[in-house]
């Protein structure tokens, strides 16, 4: 399972201890769907049923959208 996801951002992000859980770990997204990016806010529950060897699309990258299977990614020509 993959997931394609629009990121906007063109610079790295800054994590001090502001960022720390109650359990004083710092927990990262790495689906792409989390509305507090870079921050893990749990959004990866709707990735559950995915399958492997499938890459999904969710509208508007939330994870809250529509989900679509995508056969390819397309790069415009420029």
């Amino acid at each position: 399972m993959a997931r394609e996801v629009t990121h906007e951002e063109r610079g790295p992000a800054v994590l001090d201890e502001s960022d720390t859980g109650d359990d004083d770990l710092i927990y990262v997204c790495q689906c792409g769907l989390s509305d507090s990016k870079p921050l893990c806010d749990g959004s990866h529950n709707a990735t559950a049923d995915e399958e492997d060897g499938v890459v999904y699309k969710y509208a508007n990258d939330d994870a809250d959208g529509e989900r679509r299977e995508i056969d390819e990614i397309a790069y415009e020509d420029r």
